[in-house]
C-alpha cells in the first residue's frame, strides 16, 4: 500500500525563538531580492528624485527643511536595514517588526516619530490575492517606507509628487503619510470588487444548475481568501482611529480630515467583507441544499417507479405460483388479459400521480 505523503509546513515564528528582543530576523520568502532605495525630496517649488546606491546617503535627508520620502525595497538586507535604523534613530523593536513580515498591522508612537505596519493587497495574473507587508515611519520632515520587493501600489503618489498635482507638494510629511496609506486603502476596493464578482459567479452557477463538481472546493478557497483579506484589513481601522483621535505633534489638525476620510473608506470595506463572509456561508448552505434536492429528485423517481411496479409485481407473483389449479391458467387468452390489466393499472397510476402533481 502506497504511503500517503504529508506536506511539511514551515513555522516562521520558530526563527524568533531564543532570540533577544530587537534581533533582526527576516521571516519572508523573498531572500534573493536586491536592495533598492529610491528617494523623493521636495518642496512646493523643487523636486529631487534619486536612486540611492549607498544606504549611507539616506542620512543626509534627515535634517533638511524639505519633505523626503525614502522607499526601501528588500527586507532581506538586514545590515542595510539596521544601518538606516541607526541613522534615523529607530528603536530596535521597530527594526525587528519591519523585517518580520508576519507582523499584525499596528501603530507605535514614539517621541519624534510614528511607526505603522499595514498590509498591501493586490491580485496577481491568476487572480490570487497577494499580501505584502509595508512598514511606514513618519518623522518631522520625512517618511520611510519598507517593502519586501519592488512593485507596489504607490505609482499614483509618485506621479503626484513629480507633477506637483494636488496638495502633496505644499503640505508636510503627515500628508505624505496619508497619501501612501490612502493608496493602499484604494486598492482594497479593487480586492473587494473582485471578491464580489467571484461570489456572484458562484451564486449564478448554483442557481442556474451549472455548478461544477468541485464547486465546494472553490467555495472553501474563496472563504479562506476572504478571511485572509479580513485579517489584513480590519486592524487598520484601529490604526487610523488612533491617528484621527490622537494628539501626536507630527499629525497636524489640517490633515485629520483626510485621515477621517480613510477611516470612512475602511468602514465601507469592512462592511463589504462582513457581507461577503455571510454570503460565502450562504453559498455553502445553498450548495448542500442543491445536492439534497438532486438526491430528493432521484429518490422521487425511484419511489414512483417502485410504486408503479409493486401492484404489477403482485399480479405477476400470484400467477407465477406453482399451484396446479389456478382457474385463470386455463383461459385461452388469459396471458393477454393479464397484460391488459397490468397496462390499465399502469395508465391509471400515472394519471393519479400526475393529478397529485407528483410527476
Amino acid at each position: 500500500m502506497k504511503k500517503k505523503t504529508v506536506k511539511k509546513r514551515t513555522h516562521n515564528y520558530k526563527k524568533h525563538i531564543g532570540k533577544a528582543p530587537g534581533t533582526l530576523v527576516y521571516t519572508g520568502k523573498k531572500t534573493e531580492k536586491q536592495l533598492h532605495i529610491e528617494s523623493f525630496d521636495y518642496t512646493k517649488e523643487t523636486l529631487k528624485e534619486n536612486v540611492l546606491t549607498n544606504i549611507e546617503d539616506a542620512k543626509s535627508y534627515k535634517e533638511t527643511d524639505s519633505v523626503t520620502w525614502i522607499n526601501i525595497d528588500g527586507l532581506n538586507s538586514l545590515s542595510e536595514i539596521e544601518s538606516i535604523g541607526k541613522q534615523y534613530e529607530l528603536h530596535p523593536l521597530v527594526l525587528e517588526d519591519i523585517v518580520n513580515t508576519t507582523q499584525r498591522p499596528k501603530i507605535d508612537e514614539y517621541d519624534d516619530y510614528l511607526f505603522i505596519v499595514l498590509k498591501m493587497l493586490y491580485y496577481d495574473t491568476d487572480e490570487n490575492v497577494v499580501i505584502e507587508q509595508v512598514s511606514l515611519v513618519l518623522g518631522k520632515n520625512y517618511v520611510l517606507s519598507f517593502q519586501e520587493s519592488e512593485g507596489d501600489v504607490f505609482d499614483t503618489v509618485r506621479e503626484r509628487i513629480r507633477l506637483g498635482n494636488g496638495r502633496i507638494r505644499g503640505l508636510k510629511s503627515d500628508y505624505l503619510l496619508y497619501a501612501l496609506i490612502d493608496a493602499v486603502v484604494d486598492h482594497y476596493f479593487s480586492i473587494i470588487e473582485t471578491l464580489g464578482n467571484k461570489i456572484e459567479d458562484l451564486e449564478n452557477d448554483l442557481f442556474e444548475g451549472h455548478a461544477k463538481d468541485n464547486i465546494n472546493i472553490e467555495v472553501q478557497q474563496l472563504k479562506r481568501e476572504i478571511l485572509k483579506v479580513r485579517r489584513a484589513i480590519f486592524p487598520l481601522r484601529e490604526i487610523i482611529n488612533r491617528i484621527e483621535k490622537g494628539e501626536h505633534p507630527l499629525i497636524y489638525k489640517r490633515t485629520i480630515t483626510y485621515y477621517r476620510d480613510i477611516y470612512d473608506h475602511l468602514i465601507q470595506v469592512s462592511e463589504n467583507i462582513d457581507i461577503y463572509r455571510e454570503m460565502i456561508w450562504s453559498l455553502m448552505d445553498m450548495y448542500m441544499s442543491t445536492i439534497s434536492n438532486r438526491m430528493n429528485e432521484v429518490m422521487k423517481v425511484l419511489t414512483i417507479m417502485s410504486s408503479i411496479f409493486i401492484p404489477l409485481t403482485f399480479l405477476a407473483g400470484i400467477y407465477g405460483m406453482n399451484f396446479e389449479y389456478i382457474p385463470e391458467l386455463n383461459y385461452h387468452n388469459g396471458y393477454f388479459i393479464l397484460l391488459g390489466v397490468m397496462f390499465v393499472m399502469f395508465i391509471l397510476m400515472l394519471f393519479y400521480f400526475k393529478r397529485k402533481k407528483w410527476l
